[in-house]
């Protein structure tokens, strides 16, 4: 708890602690009215200022005002028939405050998680001159430039590491709790914290393009975009309150006037006062105007705090709708990165060829050559190579230790003489040549993603009808990483522009209810990112065009991450629809017991307290339906036992 919970707690307790002892106290009169107007003013003291501050701007219809007008007027109805009674009045302000509290402490919950993404924000970078270290403002290193960071400093800009061996904490970008090993060579993004040792990196982005600025701005930009319901339940309280102010002044005047006028009774003023009273405390529309963005802003800090960054409320609601989910291949349910993954018909140790190849190929910077580098996975010494010769289109040759290598295609092969052994799988295929011998080839491919093939069985669980792979890949590659993943369909040797007519004609058959979700992490995905109901783009290796076109951003790349955001999406909806309910099933019932004088003041501090308790506890999911069903069989048992009270009716 923060200060202010902590002494609004404080509140709770003396005013319910004073209500207590004042009732075993024996005083009457004027003293009675001090000493309990004393406990009204400690409980709600900031709700009646708020009520006059919002009638001095002009903003008089809100949760505060009925508050206000409804305790004010149980106080004032208790001096005019000389009862003695404030307990009502102050029991309504004291189970309104415990509501306040429970709502306060859900959004401090939801907004600690949300703080873990802002507190990835750098107050500084060090830059080295003349061999100390000068703190400088993030804004003002340029790109090329060499940063330091310190163990448990934060990495202020994105960059390669140029120097140094550490282990990083990206658990406030990804929400994974264990530490990622970085080395020299190794790209790192802004928001990490280094952990252990002194890194030297050389930055590739500016401040403002850094991915701690780009999170940071979708954050702040999220609380704008409301959903459907939340701008329902704006709309609904705009208008409700007013209504609900008439109609209790109308309760109050017109049945007395009816009474006294028309039917020649005695008018009954405050019998109907008090109805009104007890009609507007019930009416209160607190219940509605807290939970449901509540609800919203819950569900957002539990996705950022799982590594999902959801860019606002409406793509929460869209999210929750979703029944189709399309997956761009590479970087997407793959790695985006070769790897060797099998050496065949070779004619020597699969190291010795690795070796042979790799040193061959060391002084190129194609992707292929670091993969035959990495694999190797040894120091290279570069001065084993002699006559490198880079053919384009068909490989490399050199001497290795004198020994003549050739290092590539089929083309390649032909070229010196040696014939080639046709692979029996699938991906790209590197042969080798050693001393003009077929010596065997390497099979270098992208590989699924360890929690692809889980996700997609997932979603399947979670209610998505069908998984769509577009690749611009060839269609034997698709084809095999669809089958061995569990994708429904697949298109391939797709460009941009076929993907977003692949989308369009997947848009145009599913209905207006259900909604389609695109994931993908790469440049060429920004414009289907955009087309889709819902995009969802990989934060960690993704482009920034795409992060930027996409509605949900995964902060570590897991394809499992969609599963997770789609179950938070639809929890919180279901929750969200519960609060609407049951706050409008219970208000309903309420208010009509309420006119016709079965339901009395403290059926409406009862209706407030338990319903703001479980819409709110329902609102950070530790409540279910079984909850709301009691809280609406709760009021209804209060509401007969009060009906039967009705029975015995006291002396004038």
């Amino acid at each position: 708890m923060n200060k202010k919970q902590k002494k609004m707690l404080a509140r709770i307790i003396i005013a319910a602690v004073l209500l207590i002892v004042l009732h075993f106290v024996p005083i009457t009169g004027i003293p009675r009215f001090i000493c309990y107007l004393a406990v009204y003013l400690v409980i709600g003291y900031d709700i009646v200022k708020k009520a006059f501050k919002g009638i001095k701007n002009g903003q008089v219809f809100d949760e505060n005002f009925l508050m206000a007008i409804a305790t004010i007027g149980a106080f004032a109805l208790a001096v005019y028939e000389k009862s003695g009674d404030y307990n009502e009045s102050i029991a309504v302000m004291l189970f309104y405050q415990i509501g306040e509290l429970f709502q306060s402490y859900a959004v401090g919950k939801s907004r600690r998680n949300i703080t873990e993404l802002m507190d990835i924000r750098p107050d500084y970078a060090n830059i080295e001159n003349d061999g100390k270290l000068e703190k400088v403002d993030p804004d003002e290193v340029e790109v090329g430039s060499v940063i330091v960071v310190q163990p448990g400093e934060k990495v202020p800009l994105d960059g390669v590491i140029v120097e140094g061996n550490s282990s990083l904490n990206t658990s406030a970008l990804t929400g994974e709790s264990l530490p990622r090993s970085a080395k020299a060579g190794d790209e790192i993004i802004s928001g990490c914290i280094n952990m252990t040792g002194v890194l030297k990196i050389k930055t590739t982005k500016e401040f403002d393009e850094s991915t701690v600025s780009k999170i940071l701005e979708l954050i702040e930009e999220s609380s704008s975009r409301k959903s459907r319901s939340e701008n329902f339940i704006s709309k609904f309280a705009h208008y409700y309150t007013p209504a609900v102010c008439y109609g209790a002044l109308a309760l109050a005047i017109l049945p007395p006037l009816v009474n006294l006028v028309l039917l020649h009774n005695p008018a009954m003023w405050g019998q109907w006062i008090y109805r009104a009273l007890t009609f507007l405390v019930i009416s209160c529309p607190c219940a509605l105007v807290i939970s449901i963005p509540l609800s919203f802003f819950a569900g957002i800090g539990g996705a950022s705090n799982a590594g999902v960054l959801v860019k606002g409320s409406n793509y929460l609601e869209t999210l929750a709708q979703t029944k189709y989910v399309v997956f761009d291949k590479t970087g997407t349910l793959t790695k985006g990165v070769f790897e060797v993954v099998g050496v065949h018909h070779n004619t020597m140790e699969q190291e010795k060829i690795l070796e042979y190849a790799a040193l061959a190929e060391s002084f190129s910077s194609h992707p292929i050559s670091l993969s035959l580098k990495a694999a190797y996975g040894k120091e290279i010494n570069q001065n084993r190579v002699t006559d490198v010769e880079e053919i384009s289109g068909n490989g490399v040759t050199a001497k290795v230790d004198s020994v003549p290598v050739a290092v590539g295609n089929v083309k390649l092969m032909k070229r010196i003489g040696v014939e080639a052994v046709e692979c029996h799988q699938i991906g790209t295929v590197i042969h080798v040549a050693i001393d003009g011998v077929y010596a065997g080839h390497i099979l270098i491919s992208d590989v699924p993603k360890p929690t692809s093939k889980d996700a997609i069985i997932n979603l399947k669980k979670n209610g998505i009808k069908e998984t769509v792979m577009l690749t611009g890949d060839i269609d034997k590659v698709a084809q095999q990483v669809a089958g061995e993943l569990g994708v429904d369909r697949v298109y391939s040797e797709l460009l941009p522009a076929d993907k977003v007519s692949k989308v369009e004609e997947l848009l145009a058959k599913k209905t207006e209810k259900e909604k389609l979700a695109f994931v993908g992490d790469g440049i060429n995905d920004a414009p289907v990112l955009s087309r889709a109901d819902i995009g969802i783009a990989m934060g960690a290796m993704g482009s920034d065009a795409a992060i930027e076109a996409a509605d949900v951003v995964l902060m570590d790349d897991d394809p499992m991450k969609i599963v997770k955001a789609i179950r938070i999406a639809k929890k919180c909806m279901r929750i969200v629809y519960e609060n609407i309910y049951f706050a409008i099933g219970i208000k309903v019932i309420c208010l009509l017991l309420g006119a016709v004088g079965i339901a009395n003041m403290w059926v409406a501090i009862f209706a407030i307290g338990i319903k703001l308790i479980c819409l709110l506890l329902g609102a950070i999911g530790i409540a279910n339906m079984w909850v709301a069903i009691f809280a609406d069989v709760g009021v209804m048992i209060i509401a007969v036992l009060n009906a039967i009270r009705t029975l015995f009716v006291k002396k004038l």
